[in-house]
C-alpha cells in the first residue's frame, strides 16, 4: 500500500512573488499556472496615464479588484464599438465607464469587451485573476517587455497588436501609456 501525502496550499507573503516592471507598471505573478489549474493570480501597479485599451478574450475569465487608487473601468458590450474611446462608449442598457476605487470588484467573463485607465496623478494597484492560466503569464511577459522597449516614438502598436493576436485578445481600442 502506497501512502499519499495530502496536498499543500500555498502562501505568498505580501511582497514575494516573480515581479516584472516596465516604465511604472509593474506585474507581481503570485499564483501562477505552475500552482493552480483553475486561475492564475497577479498584484498589478497601474501607472498615471496607462490605458490598457478596449478588448475582449474569447475563452478567458478575469476578475479585478481594486486595491489602492482609482481607475476608469468598464465590463460591457456597447451599441457601437468606436475604435479609439472607449470613454464614450454605452451599453444597451445606458451603462457606461465608471470610476473605481478601492474595493470595487470587475468581473469578466468571456467575450465580453472590458478595458481600465489610470487617469490620475498617482499609481492605482490592483488584483487581477485570469481563468484559465498560464496563457496571462506569458502574455504579461511579452507585453512588459514591448513596453520596456517603447522609445521616444511611444509604444510599438503594431507589436501589441501581433502580441494580442498571438494570446487570443481582440484589440477594440489601442494601448496608450501618456505616464
Amino acid at each position: 500500500m502506497t501512502l499519499v501525502s495530502p496536498p499543500e496550499g500555498l502562501v505568498v507573503p505580501p511582497g514575494e512573488g516573480r515581479t516584472l516592471a516596465a516604465a511604472a507598471q509593474r506585474v507581481t505573478f503570485k499564483v501562477t499556472g505552475e500552482h493552480a489549474r483553475g486561475a492564475s493570480s497577479f498584484e498589478v501597479v497601474v501607472p498615471p496615464g496607462f490605458d490598457v485599451g478596449a478588448h475582449a478574450h474569447a475563452r478567458s475569465e478575469e476578475l479585478f479588484y481594486v486595491l489602492e487608487g482609482e481607475l476608469d473601468v468598464l465590463a460591457f458590450e456597447p451599441r457601437v464599438r468606436t475604435p479609439d474611446n472607449w470613454r464614450e462608449w454605452e451599453s444597451a442598457s445606458g451603462r457606461r465607464y465608471v470610476r473605481a476605487t478601492a474595493g470595487t470588484v470587475i468581473l469578466v467573463p468571456p467575450g465580453c469587451p472590458h478595458a481600465f485607465a489610470n487617469p490620475t496623478s498617482d499609481p492605482a494597484r490592483m488584483f487581477f485573476q485570469a481563468s484559465p492560466p498560464p496563457d496571462h503569464e506569458k502574455y504579461f511577459e511579452e507585453l512588459l517587455d514591448i513596453l520596456n522597449s517603447a522609445g521616444d516614438s511611444g509604444v510599438d502598436q503594431a507589436a501589441i497588436a501581433a502580441l494580442r493576436v498571438r494570446y487570443d485578445i481582440e484589440q477594440i481600442t489601442p494601448l496608450r501609456h501618456e505616464g
